[in-house]
């Protein structure tokens, strides 16, 4: 399948390029990228157990990257792809980050940031959800059925 140039399909697909990494990784496979004028700045993948860090989500390690390659805490004109929705830590730093926009491809119905009620992210971020959601779904269902085999 193609995508046009630059569309969230084409940046979601990316995110899942991270996300099989973490898996080839034996961590649980979530992938991000985060955009900047068209380009991707920072790309980040679940290094949890790697690094044995709790808080070394795809996500945290995006932002880490992105901040340093941009030269600033604020991406404000920045634009988070990640293929599972941010639990609430991660919505937290994405707070913080002042994101521009946040796209996520499967939800995350026992440790997603939605779950709280309550709107965590920065009141100017926009939101994008269901982006390549199956896509995204299928390697997170594959990994933890391989785990319990």
């Amino acid at each position: 399948m193609t995508y046009p140039l630059y569309s969230h399909e084409f940046f979601m697909n990316e995110a899942l390029k991270e996300a099989q990494k973490a898996y080839d990784r034996e961590e649980i496979p979530v992938g991000a990228v985060i955009v900047c004028n068209k380009a991707i700045v920072a790309r980040g993948h679940n290094l949890t157990e790697t690094l044995c860090d709790v808080t070394a989500h795809a996500e945290m390690q995006a932002f880490t990257a992105a901040a340093g390659y941009l030269g600033g805490k604020y991406l404000n004109e920045c634009s988070l792809f990640v293929t599972l929705e941010p639990c609430v830590m991660c919505a937290g730093a994405a707070f913080w980050t002042q994101l521009g926009e946040l796209v996520f491809g499967a939800t995350d119905e026992k440790r997603g940031y939605r779950l709280t009620g309550k709107s965590l992210l920065h009141p100017k971020t926009n939101v994008v959800t269901g982006v390549l959601e199956k896509e995204c779904s299928h390697l997170l269902k594959e990994f933890f059925k391989n785990r319990r085999l």
